[in-house]
């Protein structure tokens, strides 16, 4: 089996190709695209020496399977071009997924919706991924009505250059800066752009994309801010039910879903944190009370390493499918 992966200079891209040994998926050939400037640039990966190719050197080369972290428009634009030659592309970016043709997949959720005849499947965005992962279960047993969750969300979310701008920070370096402020000691309560509604794009995606991943009755309500902090993304969550929940019951319908790891016994000072999720493929949740201001309605704390589960290792997952589906 032939894999592409796009934007294997990146951040994200790097962490793939880590995911990608991890998990030892079965390619024969591999293939590392980037941008035309890094084009011939040498990479080596499991002892191997690659030489970096373009774009459409990788789609003349007909790949089975092409896992893209490269930005929204390079997937617009060349996404369709690898699919047109039967390859299967799994997009990190959010180009397409809110595209009705699309599907939007988290493996341990929905992952057997795929069939041989998707050949752009979308991978949802990384703040979304953690909170599905926990909502799903709960849906199932109790009805989810609606979900408030507040986002503190890692730099690494941005991308090098905002690692870059809070290193610099710390070291007392002018250099080029990610955000409009200062990150470091700082909270900044936007990501991504702002929208006409008041809300950022981020902050959408996560109520539009778990309304089409879970249930578009659901009601979701997003604030996400940018925290200086590197190893993943953590979220405080609201959310209220059709049916009243045991708590117990709650802990132990966690602790039995595949892909969640509960961390909930505070007495032992024990909880999720990005310090502790950070290189880690589970999603962790914790912090687990009933919210005493209304009925059937729970609060609990989530946190995932945003360039694992949020990004990369969800994509590999996907496409573990999709070779399944082309053997």
């Amino acid at each position: 089996m032939k894999i592409a992966v796009v934007g294997a200079t990146g951040m994200v891209g790097s962490v793939m190709l880590e995911v990608l040994a991890e998990q030892q998926f079965p390619y024969t050939e591999l293939l590392l695209v980037a941008s035309e400037n890094s084009v011939g640039k040498k990479i080596t990966y499991q002892g191997k020496e690659y030489a970096v190719i373009g774009l459409q050197t990788a789609v003349d080369a007909a790949p089975d399977i092409a896992i893209f972290s490269a930005g929204g428009e390079t997937s617009l634009q060349w996404a369709p071009r690898f699919a047109e030659k039967g390859t299967v592309v799994i997009d990190n970016s959010s180009a397409w997924r809110m595209d009705p043709t699309k599907k939007l997949i988290v493996p341990e959720i929905n992952g057997q919706l795929l069939t041989k005849q998707d050949l752009i499947i979308a991978n949802p965005n990384c703040s979304t991924i953690q909170l599905v992962m926990v909502l799903a279960p709960l849906h199932h047993k109790y009805g989810v009505k609606r979900v408030v969750v507040s986002t503190y969300q890692s730099i690494t979310g941005t991308g090098v250059k905002a690692v870059e701008q809070l290193a610099n920070e710390r070291a007392g370096i002018a250099g080029e800066m990610a955000y409009k402020y200062p990150i470091d000691k700082n909270c900044i309560p936007h990501c991504d752009d702002f929208l006409d509604n008041g809300y950022t794009k981020e902050e959408m995606k996560l109520t539009n994309e778990t309304k089409k991943i879970l249930d578009p009755s659901i009601n979701v309500t997003a604030t996400a801010v940018r925290v200086p902090v590197v190893g993943g993304h953590s979220e405080a969550v609201n959310i209220s039910f059709e049916n009243d929940f045991d708590l117990q019951e709650v802990r132990t319908l966690l602790s039995q879903t595949p892909g969640l790891k509960l961390q909930d016994n505070t007495a032992a000072y024990d909880y999720p944190m990005p310090r502790f999720a950070e290189g880690k493929d589970d999603v962790f949740v914790g912090r687990l009370r009933r919210d005493e201001s209304q009925a059937n309605t729970l609060n609990l704390w989530i946190v995932a390493d945003n360039l694992r589960k949020g990004a990369a290792t969800n994509a590999v997952q996907i496409a573990k499918l999709v070779a399944s589906l082309l053997a």
